[in-house]
């Protein structure tokens, strides 16, 4: 790494320091209650739009793994996830009209909340469908692993995207509000992963599974990015880049690169893939507002309006996070 190149890097991330103070005037608070947090809570983030019917499954699901305040950004919901989320009483809430595709779909806001409220604290930043796991998740909550984290000085935490789907086409197993997902979308790839490295930020990108498989078939290398950073003990001088994927400073981004081993890695189960999408599908598609034109999303209403089906034979269904490690998708590397 040169001298020019560290220079660059710090720039890039003072930059979107900048953008992300800039953009905290776009926010207007619903329900302040970070008087609340105490000193040692890990802190949930998320930007939502239009999520009601999910938002009570994926709640109790972070709090039973032992998270302890949510703060979100709700970006212009008109099916009562405002008013749900107000209502909670460990939920901080914003919201915003302002475009998403401008806030960098939504990481200016999260990066503002992040320093603000997340400094100091272990911070989970995930969607509303995506669901932490790690090793030992069946038996121990998240502060053993962030504590196990701060024994050896490690403030970051990898999870690579593993998308969950049914068998058969969406529609025919409508998702109730309450519901676990993964009581429906109980399958996954196991194996057409594809890795390769970011030399400047130092991040693995990960790509493959069904998106790439079926809905960018013939342009697998424009399938979505499946690696992130989604737990990060935060600092002021931190900043998200894109999306979870990749951070600065860059350090953070060191996270399967281990003296004598790999590293300790968790997935993030993704729930995308249920009766609820074809909404979103056509949502998105006329918002534009999502990477590249909303391009994921016109693949997604392609191919759910020809046959709808991820499953396939090689298909495995989900049983629990040792089956994951057992597949080389996660790791519990040297915590025993």
């Amino acid at each position: 790494m040169t001298v020019r190149q560290l220079y660059k890097l710090r720039l890039e991330r003072k930059k979107f320091l900048f953008r992300a103070f800039r953009k905290r005037r776009e926010l207007r608070s619903v329900a302040d209650r970070t008087r609340a947090i105490r000193p040692d809570d890990i802190l949930v983030f998320v930007t939502l739009r239009n999520e009601r019917i999910r938002l009570p499954y994926f709640l109790r699901y972070y709090r039973e793994m032992g998270c302890h305040h949510f703060i979100m950004v709700d970006n212009g919901s008109d099916d009562g996830s405002r008013e749900y989320l107000a209502a909670q009483p460990d939920v901080s809430l914003w919201r915003t009209d302002a475009s998403y595709r401008r806030s960098r779909f939504g990481m200016d806001w999260i990066n503002h909340l992040l320093r603000r409220y997340g400094t100091g604290h272990w911070c989970l930043t995930v969607d509303p469908d995506e669901f932490f796991i790690f090793p030992f998740c069946d038996t121990r909550t998240i502060d053993a692993l962030t504590d196990w984290l701060d024994t050896y000085e490690i403030p970051h935490f990898p999870a690579m995207l593993l998308d969950m789907y049914p068998k058969g086409r969406l529609e025919d197993q409508p998702y109730q509000e309450g519901q676990n997902p993964f009581d429906i979308a109980c399958w996954f790839d196991s194996g057409n992963y594809t890795i390769s490295k970011n030399h400047l930020h130092q991040n693995l990108w990960i790509q493959g599974g069904p998106r790439a498989r079926k809905f960018f078939a013939d342009a697998p290398d424009q399938a979505p990015s499946l690696n992130k950073i989604p737990l990060i003990r935060w600092q002021k001088h931190y900043v998200y880049l894109s999306s979870t994927h990749m951070a600065l400073p860059r350090n953070l981004n060191l996270t399967y690169d281990e003296w004598g081993g790999e590293r300790t890695s968790g997935c993030l189960l993704h729930a995308k893939f249920l009766s609820v999408l074809n909404d979103k599908v056509e949502e998105e598609i006329t918002r534009k507002q999502h990477y590249s034109g909303s391009r994921e999303y016109k693949a997604y209403a392609e191919v759910l309006a020809d046959d709808g089906e991820l499953w396939c034979r090689w298909s495995e269904k989900y049983i629990n996070w040792r089956q994951l490690e057992i597949l080389g998708l996660m790791s519990k590397g040297n915590w025993a």
